[in-house]
């Protein structure tokens, strides 16, 4: 029997991503919602349409839905509203703001508000198979050492608004286990897709790039502190492929999956990498962290440098994200998780092409 997928988020990178894979693999699709905002109409048709060119996206089974996650059942037509709850199998709840520089009220008001109102009207759904809750594996915050799926709660603080919020909308997500059929997956630091390289957004770890572009013409490159982190990266189509298989298995329900590098490497190790195949150099001259962090309190060394200041956290935070139950439950799906250096170049080289594309930059303030 087919199944009714509503996506919120669209026309984000996540969301189009899953619309497109739910497509390619084949699973039984009898109608997809994307819910987008109202002033993003002419974005999500455009994107719409691209997808669409794709010979495995039926375009007939894809309607635009215009609604706001911040207003009491989504602020959707009533007549489209009771359609939804009857008929829907699958929802997917992407829509968040993703900025580690986004304010407190704002990133409450979406993350937190937003996820609020969809848990309360999923209630409502008569047929609902699955809830699909993006969270991030950094709802750790502050916290340093082995962090496992089945830990959320802590007193450790957080580095930025955007851990704070998703870890409440985590909090109230799992509150609703009871009530609801809920799998949340906790992402670790999203790059670009393994064979493409293609991403949305140069952020993250593209930030080292964008210094290390700005560093060509020195005649050392430098490297600051002792880099003994490991941060968390993993390419944006093992977090999609993997999200969809388990959200069509029945073990997955009232799960949480660490979406993560079992392997991962530090913070040095990836700077050296970086270096290595964008400048074809390797870093020499040590510098004291401090060095950096007292840089990028001003605005325009951040913006000379390309650098967003809260990014600098993720590489200093001696986190590690334990993924058993995740790499248990995709075992007999060929689903894992690439290591890094066999994409790496595929993420440099489409930076290469794209790093002048104003559009795939983040605000630097």
């Amino acid at each position: 029997m087919a199944n009714t997928y509503v996506c919120t988020g669209f026309p984000g990178y996540l969301a189009s991503n899953i619309v497109e894979e739910l497509f390619f693999e084949g699973y039984p699709v009898d109608k997809i919602y994307l819910i987008h905002l109202p002033e993003m109409e002419g974005l999500a048709e455009q994107r719409v349409a691209e997808l669409a060119k794709e010979i495995y996206v039926d375009r007939q089974k894809i309607e635009l839905v215009s609604g706001d996650i911040t207003k009491p059942e989504l602020g959707l037509d009533p007549s489209l509203r009771a359609k939804l709850e009857r008929e829907t199998t699958h929802f997917f709840h992407l829509a968040a703001l993703y900025d580690l520089a986004v304010s407190l009220t704002k990133a409450w008001r979406v993350n937190v508000q937003g996820t609020r109102e969809v848990n309360q009207w999923l209630r409502s759904f008569l047929k609902l198979q699955r809830y699909l809750y993006f969270s991030s594996a950094y709802v750790s915050g502050k916290r340093e050492g082995k962090i496992y799926e089945d830990e959320l709660t802590h007193q450790e603080g957080f580095k930025n608004h955007y851990e704070y919020t998703k870890y409440e909308a985590e909090k109230l997500v799992a509150s609703e286990k009871e009530h609801l059929p809920i799998t949340i997956i906790r992402p670790g630091i999203v790059v670009g897709h393994s064979r493409t390289g293609e991403t949305l957004k140069f952020d993250g770890p593209y930030f080292v790039l964008n210094m290390l572009d700005r560093f060509r013409t020195l005649p050392v490159i430098p490297q600051f502190g002792k880099g003994e982190a490991k941060v968390n990266l993993v390419p944006q189509d093992y977090v999609i492929k993997a999200s969809i298989y388990l959200v069509h298995i029945q073990k997955s329900e009232g799960k949480t999956y660490h979406l993560t590098d079992p392997d991962p490497y530090t913070a040095r190790e990836i700077y050296q990498l970086f270096s290595d195949i964008y400048l074809n150099r390797r870093p020499k001259l040590n510098l004291p962290g401090t060095v950096a962090n007292q840089g990028l309190q001003i605005r325009s060394i951040r913006k000379k440098l390309g650098i967003q200041k809260e990014a600098m956290d993720y590489f200093l935070t001696q986190s590690e994200y334990d993924s058993t139950e995740a790499q248990n439950d995709l075992q007999g799906s060929s689903i894992t998780c690439p290591d890094l250096t066999s994409y790496v170049q595929t993420l440099i080289d489409y930076y290469g092409r794209h790093k002048h594309d104003q559009r795939k930059h983040t605000s630097l303030l």
